[in-house]
């Protein structure tokens, strides 16, 4: 029997407050694909399911009444948000791997709808962050997460209002470490794309009536096809792989 049925239902929405806010931008939850309903409803089993393990952590605060609602309500709203994006970043920056790839080795199709979102995006780049968002799910990268968002509650307790400028340290710092990881992993394709175009250049220079691009980017976008057939089980793998560093550090 509930005996405090305000405290009750404060604690179950103090719990949605952090861990549905992670879900709502979290990458795949969030997805345009996905109804925000179902969204909504899916925040709210797992923050059901996940209140027993911090009952005695969220109820005693919540139950003695001095404490601000919107006060309360908007720091772990910003926790939880905070948590979301990191993760969130890591797999934009997949997307951004794939869009230097696709420019580096000349397939410059026209955008197709995003398999993930509704933006239109390059082929070639859909079937990069797909398959690496894939492979974090196959690697439970979620798991983690909802244990970082239990643990998050030592590290942020409840009822103080979380460090803003320590926050955005860790937004920066992740999109570093990304930022640095996907230019590692697409240098190749970089590489690749510089060498050729400047052979190319110097081919063009020493016979200027030729139409070089025309007799070009087939072979250049052959050459870039077959490094990625050959390097991107690796690709994805290192970026999954990656994923638990940034994600925990």
């Amino acid at each position: 029997m509930i005996t405090d049925p305000e405290g009750t239902v404060l604690a179950m929405f103090v719990a949605f407050c952090r861990i549905g806010a992670c879900f709502m931008v979290l990458p795949g939850f969030s997805s345009a694909r996905i109804p925000v309903m179902f969204r909504l409803l899916m925040s709210a089993a797992v923050s059901l399911a996940i209140l027993p393990m911090l009952w005695d952590t969220i109820y005693p605060r919540v139950s003695g009444g001095d404490y601000a609602y919107i006060h309360l309500v908007l720091g772990e709203t910003l926790v939880g948000t905070m948590y979301g994006l990191i993760a969130r970043l890591y797999v934009l920056g997949l997307q951004f791997a794939g869009s230097a790839i696709s420019m580096s080795i000349g397939f410059n199709s026209p955008g197709a709808p995003d398999v993930i979102e509704d933006t239109p995006e390059n082929q070639l780049t859909n079937m990069i962050s797909f398959g690496g968002l894939l492979l974090l799910f196959m690697m439970d990268f979620h798991h983690v997460i909802l244990r970082a968002l239990i643990d998050s509650y030592g590290l942020m307790p409840l009822g103080t209002f979380p460090d803003v400028q320590k926050m955005l340290i860790t937004l920066t710092d992740t999109l570093s470490a990304t930022f640095l990881l996907m230019l590692r992993l697409a240098s190749p394709f970089i590489i690749f794309g510089l060498m050729f175009n400047f052979s190319i250049g110097l081919i063009n220079k020493l016979a200027p009536q030729i139409p070089i691009y025309f007799i070009s980017t087939p072979y250049l976008l052959m050459g870039g096809l077959f490094l990625l057939y050959f390097s991107i089980a690796a690709l994805v793998r290192q970026f999954a792989e990656n994923f638990f560093r940034i994600f925990l550090g």
